[in-house]
Parts: structure tokens; C-alpha cells; sequence
């Protein structure tokens, strides 16, 4: 092999590292941040992307919501305890050879508690899930849920008083058929 030509296996691997790739990045924005400064934190994460030549497929902003556990994180050598942060995601399409500098941007980011890039395959690059707007519905579904339940047990006492009153009756003739054999 003449030292001109390159094999194909490296030909294939400069073609990929050309190619945008579909990623999403998922990110837990500190709770210590104010509210009003986490749309700043988002739009600065699109930016980082935008800079580094990649394309925004579609995002969820970041609300805020409680983790299902602690998370622990070292500020100013400190741990720190956090119960809640905003959770949020971008889908973008970017080079891998560019994805590194995002990574090193984003690990650097101080109000960051957290944050995972995923590649995506094509079925989850065309169905993206909405996280907050599936909490939503959960909520919804479940508030719909407690309402049945309430009725139901609603339903149940006015049967079980209905069932007080009957008795209640039948006592009452018994006592009156008492008095009459006393007669």
C-alpha cells in the first residue's frame, strides 16, 4: 500500500466526522439560580451549539420540578445538597468532530448541577419527548383519578346512610310492635 492512498476504513471515518450527527443534550439547572436568569442559562447552551456549527432541532425549556433523589454537588469545596432543579433539553444537529469543544463548554458551566448528550437514532430524533408536558398530563390524569376516588367514596357513604336510615326504620317498627303486644 503506497503511503498516497489512504485505506478506507479512514476515508469512511473523515466522511462520518463530516456528517452532522442528531444529539440531545439534557441539563439540570442549580435551583440557587433565580428564576428569571434560567432562560439566560438555556439560551446559553443554544448558543455554545449554534457557535460550534450545529443546528437546533427542537428544545424544552427548563422548569422546575423535584428529583426523584439528592444530587450532590461540590460548590466552592463545599457539598452541596439539591432536592429540586430546572430540568430542560436540546435536540441539535452537530459534527462529532466539534462535539468535544461543546462537551468541554458545557462541563464548564457553573450553573450546570448536571447534564448528559446522547446520540439519537432516527426514530428518536423524529419523536422527541416532552418531559414537562407528560408531568403535566400525569398531574392531570391523577387529579382525574382522586376525583373518581372522592365520588366513589362519596357514593359509598350516602349508600352506607341509606342503609343507616333503613335500618333505622325497621328498629323503629319493631319498637312500635313492642308497645303494641304491650297493650
Amino acid at each position: 500500500m503506497s503511503e498516497t492512498k489512504m485505506p478506507v476504513a479512514e476515508v469512511a471515518s473523515e466522511a462520518v466526522l463530516d456528517e452532522q450527527t442528531a444529539y440531545e443534550i439534557a441539563f439540570h439547572v442549580l435551583p440557587t439560580v433565580a428564576e428569571g436568569e434560567v432562560s439566560r442559562v438555556f439560551d446559553s447552551i443554544k448558543e455554545q451549539i449554534t457557535n460550534n456549527g450545529g443546528e437546533i432541532i427542537s428544545s424544552e425549556a427548563p422548569e422546575r420540578f423535584e428529583l426523584a433523589y439528592e444530587i450532590i454537588k461540590q460548590i466552592d469545596s463545599k457539598n452541596r445538597k439539591f432536592k429540586s432543579a430546572y430540568f430542560g433539553w436540546i435536540r441539535f444537529k452537530l459534527t462529532s468532530s466539534v462535539l468535544e469543544h461543546l462537551v468541554e463548554s458545557v462541563e464548564t458551566n457553573p450553573e450546570l448541577l448536571r447534564h448528559l448528550i446522547i446520540k439519537l437514532s432516527k426514530t428518536e430524533e423524529a419523536n422527541p419527548f416532552y418531559f414537562h408536558q407528560a408531568l403535566a398530563s400525569e398531574k392531570a390524569t391523577k387529579v382525574d383519578k382522586e376525583e373518581d376516588v372522592a365520588d366513589e367514596e362519596t357514593d359509598e357513604v350516602d349508600e352506607a346512610g341509606d342503609e343507616e336510615t333503613d335500618s333505622e326504620a325497621v328498629d323503629g317498627d319493631k319498637d312500635e310492635e313492642a308497645k303494641e303486644e304491650d297493650k
